[in-house]
């Protein structure tokens, strides 16, 4: 089970409070686990422009967010640094150790830290977070462990539903010009 730690909330919702780290995970969140193979060998995956301008007003907004994933593409690599994502983390077997890198790096309290994932590779570390959240396609033994499901699939919007949830909670969602 994830970390329900010492604190108690009322409303599911309230754990997003506390949040001021989100790590992710690519396949499966920020897409749809569909991949398109090109003759020369290339894996294209699509991914939600709603997801990448959310990214992009939470790290605005002052929360710190990172990406371990399994896999590795240039183009995923390019889109990530084009967000603004500084802590990725690539080809990641054993995602527990970048996780605790990344903790240590930044002296972080995981606690604090929210964990998007969806499959097996996302297990363990998701146990180590203060909350833990996935998209509604994401394997039982990964939904089991969440606070918050997103109803939302992975690479359709859920990264978008999840960030925008959390911003709203801490009162940071409107940037300052629509205010």
């Amino acid at each position: 089970m994830p970390a329900d730690k010492k604190k108690i909330y009322a409303n599911p919702l309230e754990r997003f409070r506390d949040i001021d780290t989100v790590i992710m995970d690519v396949d499966g969140v920020l897409t749809n686990n569909q991949m398109l193979i090109t003759e020369a060998g290339e894996m294209l995956r699509s991914m939600s422009a709603r997801d990448g301008y959310v990214i992009k007003r939470a790290l605005s907004a002052g929360i710190r967010i990172a990406v371990i994933t399994g896999g590795y593409s240039v183009g995923v690599s390019k889109r990530l640094e084009g967000l603004g994502i500084q802590d990725v983390f690539i080809r990641a077997r054993d995602k527990v150790a970048p996780f605790e890198k990344f903790v240590a790096k930044y002296d972080l309290n995981p606690d604090r830290i929210l964990y998007i994932g969806d499959d097996m590779p996302d297990y363990f570390v998701m146990q180590k977070t203060g909350m833990a959240a996935c998209p509604i396609d994401a394997i039982p033994e990964i939904r089991e462990l969440c606070h918050y499901i997103s109803p939302i699939k992975g690479g359709e919007g859920c990264v978008r539903d999840i960030l925008e949830k959390l911003l709203r909670v801490q009162n940071k969602w409107m940037p300052e010009q629509y205010k």
